[in-house]
């Protein structure tokens, strides 16, 4: 079907999302990491536009934005499917796919802010949280995943939260995500780190927290 090649940079949890997402369907690709403080010719080239990763490229053509890679793979690859056939099923996956992609946003703010704002960003982060914890896993008790027992596009949208939050709840001194208090988000997140495709592609923890502590102390003195 046409060599495909991955522009990624190993911190990034929207690259890990691609990186997942071709393991789950056994897709061989190449891996080119990119150093984004001297974005290289070739990202350039393929994102011209926002100039960020992930990119894939098929057979010469590059796919950017890490959820619209997630459809394209699915669509392209059918084998190993990530979304339900069921069409209302697949829409509600979609929803929270969407849901994620915009209110996520709140715990990157968190990490990138300091003060009122970043107060505001903690306060938003957690309504985020409950709204996960209270109506997208309320079914949780009979399933492992959003969708089910099977892994789906909706949990690797999530994985930032089940490993990246915890890296940013470092960086910045607050805990946020507490197994009392969110019981069916931290149930989830051990049962998707224990996929072996996922416990075998995630970065280390404590190398992003050199990495996270060093790029919020260079955006701070930026602001």
């Amino acid at each position: 079907m046409g060599e495909v090649k991955l522009l990624g940079s190993w911190p990034s949890p929207f690259c890990y999302r691609v990186i997942w997402a071709q393991k789950l369907k056994g897709i061989s690709y190449e891996y080119v990491e990119e150093d984004l403080s001297n974005k290289s010719p070739l990202l350039l080239h393929y994102n011209p536009i926002h100039k960020k990763i992930p990119v894939l490229v098929h057979a010469g053509k590059p796919i950017c934005e890490s959820t619209i890679i997630l459809e394209y793979i699915e669509e392209t690859w059918p084998q190993n499917p990530l979304l339900p056939t069921d069409p209302y099923e697949r829409a509600m996956a979609r929803f929270w796919i969407k849901f994620v992609e915009e209110k996520g946003l709140a715990m990157w703010f968190m990490f990138r802010t300091s003060g009122e704002e970043q107060e505001k960003a903690k306060k938003d982060t957690l309504k985020m949280l409950k709204i996960v914890e209270e109506i997208g896993l309320r079914d949780f008790k009979e399933k492992k995943f959003f969708g089910g027992d099977k892994i789906s596009l909706v949990d690797i949208a999530f994985g930032g939260i089940a490993h990246w939050l915890g890296v940013i709840e470092d960086v910045v001194g607050m805990k946020l995500l507490e197994a009392e208090k969110f019981p069916r988000l931290y149930a989830w997140i051990k049962n998707f780190k224990e996929v072996p495709v996922i416990k075998g592609n995630l970065p280390d923890h404590d190398e992003m927290l050199i990495n996270f502590k060093l790029r919020r102390a260079m955006i701070l003195a930026a602001s």
